[in-house]
């Protein structure tokens, strides 16, 4: 009987001081479940410390581990997206962070869901060791605003820690969008999904590549790219703005009229409407930019990633350098 292949996808940014660790603990655990065909794929995704050098060392220690190098920081989304495009024969993918918050021995649950006919099997952290406050509640909050207006089952505290049977691949690779979030898009496809917990060690070494600003940005492509109820909400506002302020001049008009020409200044009222009203004017002006903004991004159709070399694929000049 033929070996299943499992690929794994390892997205690699300034993390030299960790990958040895990871790569051992990888490496035992995988080595245990000999029933499979294993690959390593790491995407250095533009680190500026020794990670690649690490990686030129694994790729010569065995022939699975496979690096591709992009040309610059493409952010972890696309590093994650390039990983996938790499894995032409396998049965499953498993992508992974290489900083050891995410266990590799909770691989094989995670085979043992796919075994059982599971499509996509994520992973939930319960926990995690020294996360600030303000991520964890933020991370809360984002996760119900996207269940709320997206149309998509998105849960709380879930991770890029995930194993996607080649069905969901082939579906992925369909996707065409640039600004994207790697597992919303996941979602988005509605294969069978299960969910396994664990708890978040603290990071080994290094700081989150995923700073805050990074974060914002992050959940405003997402918002922007899986529901329009920004726009429409805004427009809600629009309506009843207008007519709250016609009511209110109505009323104002009949006091000015019938009840006392100095009880209200009429001047004020029309600054401070017109002041509130502006502002709504901008803001809506804002959200729609960003909506301009993505269509401007995906219409100049630049490739989604660049790739400066690749080690161990078979033959790697039959691959585009940039998708």
């Amino acid at each position: 009987m033929k070996k299943q292949t499992i690929s794994i996808i390892i997205p690699v940014y300034n993390e030299s001081g960790v990958l040895h660790s990871f790569y051992n603990r990888l490496s035992s655990v995988t080595s245990k479940l000999k029933k499979y065909h294993w690959e390593f794929i790491f995407v250095n995704d533009g680190s500026s410390d020794n990670s690649l050098l690490v990686l030129h060392e694994l790729a010569r220690l065995s022939p699975k581990n496979k690096v591709l190098d992009l040309s610059r920081n493409f952010g972890k989304e696309i590093a994650l997206s390039a990983g996938v495009n790499e894995t032409e024969y396998a049965d499953a993918i498993i992508c992974i962070d290489a900083d050891l918050q995410h266990p590799p021995e909770l691989i094989p649950k995670l085979i043992d869901s796919w075994n059982k006919g599971i499509e996509i099997v994520a992973t939930i952290r319960t926990s995690i060791e020294k996360q600030p406050l303000l991520k964890r509640i933020g991370s809360k909050l984002f996760y119900w605003l996207m269940s709320k207006i997206s149309g998509v089952k998105m849960r709380a505290q879930t991770t890029d820690f995930r194993l996607y049977d080649k069905k969901v691949i082939q579906v992925f690779r369909n996707v065409t969008e640039r600004q994207r979030m790697f597992r919303g898009i996941m979602d988005w496809m509605g294969f069978k999904t299960t969910y396994v917990q664990f708890k978040a060690n603290a990071r080994q070494e290094g700081e989150a590549g995923y700073s805050y600003l990074k974060l914002w940005h992050l959940a405003i492509n997402s918002i922007t790219s899986f529901s329009l109820w920004p726009l429409r909400i805004t427009g809600r506002i629009g309506v009843l703005i207008t007519l709250s302020s016609g009511g209110l001049l109505l009323w104002m008009l009949f006091n000015y009229l019938m009840v006392s020409k100095a009880l209200y200044s009429p001047l004020a009222f029309v600054v401070v409407a017109n002041t509130f009203l502006i502002g709504l004017v901008l803001m809506s002006i804002g959200l729609v930019a960003l909506y301009v903004g993505s269509i401007h991004t995906e219409v100049i159709n630049r490739p989604l990633y660049i790739v400066r070399e690749r080690l161990n694929f078979s033959n790697p000049s039959k691959k585009n350098d940039n998708r």
